[in-house]
């Protein structure tokens, strides 16, 4: 018969970046039962496969979820093939258009491999919700639906806000917390992990159990993690402020070295396994530099290697420490060709620097560049631009940096 944990020191690692339990008293008592009896709880988290990458805000509420595998309970990864389908509409203020099935089974694929860089493959149970959904009749989808009526579903706040402002809500939107909240009756969970933005459909469980007669899951929600640059914007690939797991080490490095003070001991607590009293102990006896460093290693290591993270600690100094120029630094030639203006008197050319950006592959468009001059995240041979247009003599030979990616840029004349 397994052995866990006290209660209390469960509680207390379950809790650590935590942002909310419903409730911590339901829980206290499943985790008592699971002691007496051996039995190890079932804690599920789902993921519907929209997007065929992850990044560090995806891997919040996965990292609770190891933690309950850490405390020898039984996590659940259910990947959300069939509710996939319909479109989560959670923070959405239109239909979300559905991906094909073949974009959600590729997307499947990749999550299956990405979701073991932070959980033990040996002690993960993967599953897919198509394996009960499609068996299901109409029959059973019009009893399903019996079970919640549709003020309750208004009473979300996105369906709310659509229905005052009169945009239109599809029938399938409606049926997606349903069927999500089937999910927890499917599985029997013990437990269900989500972002605070998946409160409402985590709640669907706890009354659809109810009404098929299971014991209520315990709901426990995570923070959503604010991106690497300034500002408190969630992180996403949208907002170009997204830590992807599969980057280069020395960009996932650098971009983590980059994060504000503050907002380091937020990582911190969502992003590590290190216990609140020694982060605590960190934030009143380490030197922020030093605490960052080892902050960049850990997750670098998390997705990469020990000894990968190294080097890519070296490999940031070296870059933006002691601002050297790695010898291996890729080398862009471009024409001057729809970069330059008219010639200044001094003999140099005002270049357009968003422009050359896009041309050399610092940025992914010329509005991405300028978004990044403005955000002063391009330098020049070491000086920060926040001008479009830079007067430069040609030929000429840049180094330039733009966030953590750097190319010797030579211009022709």
């Amino acid at each position: 018969m397994p052995t866990f944990p006290s209660v209390d020191e469960q509680l207390a690692y379950i809790k650590k970046g935590s942002a909310e339990i419903i409730r911590e008293t339901e829980l206290r008592v499943k985790l008592d039962k699971s002691r007496a009896t051996g039995k190890p709880l079932r804690v599920k988290l789902g993921m519907d496969p929209t997007a065929p990458d992850l990044h560090l805000g995806h891997t919040v509420v996965l990292r609770k979820l190891k933690h309950f595998q850490d405390l020898g309970h039984t996590v659940i990864f259910l990947i959300g093939d069939f509710t996939g389908m319909i479109g989560d509409p959670t923070g959405r203020s239109a239909t979300r258009p559905p991906l094909s099935r073949e974009q959600i089974e590729q997307n499947a694929e990749t999550y299956k491999a990405q979701v073991f860089k932070i959980l033990d493959p040996q002690k993960t149970v993967i599953d897919f919700n198509r394996r009960w959904f499609a068996k299901f009749t109409a029959d059973d989808f019009i009893r399903l639906a019996a079970k919640y009526t549709v003020s309750q579903m208004l009473e979300r706040e996105d369906f709310h806000k659509r229905f005052r402002e009169e945009k239109p809500i599809a029938v399938h939107e409606l049926l997606y917390p349903l069927a999500q909240g089937y999910d927890s009756v499917a599985l029997e969970a013990d437990v269900e992990l989500g972002g605070t933005d998946q409160k409402f459909n985590l709640l669907v469980g706890r009354e659809l159990q109810r009404a098929y007669g299971q014991e209520a899951q315990v709901v426990l929600t995570t923070p959503i993690l604010e991106g690497w640059r300034s500002g408190e914007e969630k992180m996403s690939k949208s907002l170009d402020n997204a830590i992807g797991i599969h980057e280069l080490p020395v960009e996932m490095y650098g971009k983590v070295m980059a994060i504000s003070d503050d907002k380091m001991w937020k990582y911190y607590e969502l992003l590590t396994d290190v216990q609140l009293p020694e982060i605590e102990k960190m934030k009143s006896e380490a030197h922020p530099m030093v605490a960052k460093k080892e902050l960049a290693r850990r997750i670098v290591a998390d997705f990469h290697s020990a000894d990968v993270a190294t080097k890519a600690g070296g490999e940031w100094a070296k870059q933006f420490q002691k601002d050297e120029v790695p010898a291996d630094v890729e080398r862009a030639e471009v024409q001057p060709d729809g970069l330059r203006g008219i010639r200044l008197q001094d003999g140099r050319w005002p270049i357009r620097l968003d422009k050359l950006l896009a041309r050399c592959g610092l940025a992914d468009s010329v509005s991405d560049a300028s978004r990044k001059i403005k955000q002063k995240a391009v330098s020049v041979d070491g000086r920060t631009e926040t001008n479009i247009e830079v007067p430069l003599p040609l030929p000429t030979d840049l180094v330039i940096r733009v966030g953590r990616k750097i190319k010797k840029v030579a211009i022709s004349s």
